[in-house]
């Protein structure tokens, strides 16, 4: 079965690094793969502010968010977090409301 999409690459694994070493309060999420794309992880800070790479697998993910003293949540089991919602909210807000 071919997937659609390219798999994870380190520089995939680094920005969800930079982005949690830039930011306070990091969670990772990690989604699970589907038949379209790779297992992806968002991290979320603290404000909302998130990102999504690739990964792997949830192992991948794992060891990240252990060196790095960060939780990982399944997001099958936890669902998103509500300040990423809100974040998503005040951006198309701002950008929406201009036009």
């Amino acid at each position: 079965m071919a997937k659609f999409d390219r798999e994870a690459t380190d520089a995939d694994i680094e920005a969800l690094i930079e982005f949690a070493r830039s930011r306070r309060g990091v969670e990772f999420y990690v989604e699970p793969e589907t038949f379209a794309t790779d297992t992806t992880a968002v991290a979320v800070a603290h404000d909302g502010e998130w990102t999504r790479r690739r990964v792997g697998s949830p192992a991948v993910i794992g060891r990240v968010a252990r060196n790095l003293a960060l939780p990982v949540y399944d997001v099958q089991l936890t669902g998103y977090p509500q300040r990423m919602r809100a974040y998503n909210e005040r951006r198309r807000a701002e950008s929406g409301g201009h036009s």
